[in-house]
């Protein structure tokens, strides 16, 4: 059942990416973003001009484009990439440039380095986080469906400590730090004996120890996703 909060706009999707209770919460709000953000631009939203002189200039990143490769719709991708490639051309260093011996590439650099979904996702995500915030110094039922968590992965632990901090007064910064680092220890500390238990599957010294071979096997995973946010295929 869902827990009642007031229905707001900055609790509905805090609560939706809270109440599964499966995995890191973070990471689920950050997939959601994702998702969202990758439909809207293979569809109409391309086509709106302020997004597109976005999207010429940032371009996407590797992974971003493979997951865009993916989709129905490579015409869309095929547009953007139309423009977004003119534009590249007209930022290299022209000939009479050249022929002087200078190369002025930071506009290049700047759009090669760029991408549009990541950009759209770490403001939306700082938001978001933004939100969590404010949720948590009025509501008791979100502070406690927080404290359910199974865990916070290591960079989203991070960084909701360190923007905690600038946000948060004294009194309800005690109780998050104390919350959030004991999610992310208490998982930390599991991931880690499981890993210890996987090692010990090839040691022949450990022949006879009763060890739990199902948590063992997927550890390394979980614990590059518990480091990474981001979980091996």
């Amino acid at each position: 059942m869902a827990i009642t909060m007031k229905e707001t706009l900055y609790t509905i999707p805090i609560s939706e990416v809270f109440e599964p209770k499966d995995g890191c919460p973070l990471c689920r709000l950050h997939d959601l973003l994702e998702e969202r953000a990758l439909d809207a631009i293979m569809g109409a939203a391309m086509m709106e001009p302020d997004i597109r002189i976005q999207t010429n200039s940032q371009g996407f990143c590797s992974g971003h484009y493979g997951r865009m490769l993916k989709r129905k719709n490579r015409l869309s991708l095929a547009l953007m990439l139309e423009s977004h490639l003119d534009e590249l051309i007209k930022a290299l260093p022209d000939e009479k440039a050249l022929k002087g011996g200078k190369a002025d590439i930071r506009t290049a650099k700047s759009m090669a380095q760029g991408c549009y979904v990541c950009a759209k996702v770490d403001a939306s995500m700082e938001q978001m986080t933004a939100n969590l915030f404010t949720i948590w110094g009025r509501e008791q039922a979100f502070r406690t469906l927080y404290a359910e968590q199974p865990f916070l992965c290591l960079p989203h632990y991070l960084q909701l400590v360190e923007r905690a901090q600038k946000r948060l007064g004294k009194k309800e910064l005690a109780e998050f730090l104390t919350v959030s680092t004991a999610l992310t220890k208490s998982y930390l500390e599991k991931t880690k004996a499981d890993v210890s238990s996987f090692c010990k599957m090839f040691d022949y010294r450990s022949a006879g120890v009763d060890i739990d071979r199902t948590e063992a096997k997927t550890s390394v995973e979980r614990a590059i996703g518990y480091l990474t946010s981001v979980r091996p295929e």
